[in-house]
């Protein structure tokens, strides 16, 4: 079982749209999703940081930082991304599946545990990313076919909180315009 280091985070919805994320170790990132690519979040931090974060599909998130560094993570569910290789665990505080995994992980629940099969990939072949999206896109048309294109979010996912399946690290922005409703992936 791995014991990565957890940081919380709590995001704010600003009146322009974008998001506040203030992290408990002092970090602050501003984030905002690209319209022309929905499952694509620009952001910069309080340390001189800035870059993209790209759910590519299987809940693995591609970070590119504007130095052109590439570093991968994943949504395990509960609230929680896995960055690092796995020394990481961001904990979001303010959706309701984050607060659900604190309280199931305070309980000892054994199914929150982090196994080496959760780990992030430590790089990816520009055709295996390539891949992983188009897998997320065919599963996005799949699942919106039949509800007439409302409700839920951007890749049909709803926003009940992040232990269910699917690619929940999108619950909160809403799929038609790229507004915030709740959450956004860590």
């Amino acid at each position: 079982m791995i014991r990565p280091q957890e940081i919380g985070y709590s995001d704010e919805l600003l009146a322009d749209g974008s998001v506040h994320r203030r992290y408990e170790d002092g970090r602050q990132e501003w984030r905002r999703r690209e319209p022309s690519r929905p499952r694509v979040v620009q952001w910069h931090d309080n340390r001189d940081g800035s870059g993209t974060d790209e759910l590519l599909g299987e809940r693995i998130i591609k970070r590119t930082l504007a130095d052109g560094t590439v570093t991968y993570a994943r949504d395990i569910g509960y609230g929680r991304t896995l960055w690092a290789g796995g020394e990481r665990v961001m904990v979001n505080r303010t959706s309701f599946g984050g607060r659900m995994g604190a309280m199931l992980a305070g309980l000892g629940v054994a199914g929150l545990a982090i196994t080496a099969a959760q780990l992030p990939p430590s790089s990816m072949s520009p055709e295996e990313e390539e891949e992983l999206r188009q897998q997320a896109q065919s599963q996005t048309s799949s699942s919106s076919g039949g509800d007439g294109g409302g409700g839920g979010s951007a890749d049909g996912t709803d926003s009940g909180g992040e232990g269910g399946s699917g690619d929940d690290w999108d619950a909160g922005w809403d799929g038609q315009d790229g507004a915030w409703n709740d959450d956004d992936f860590g």
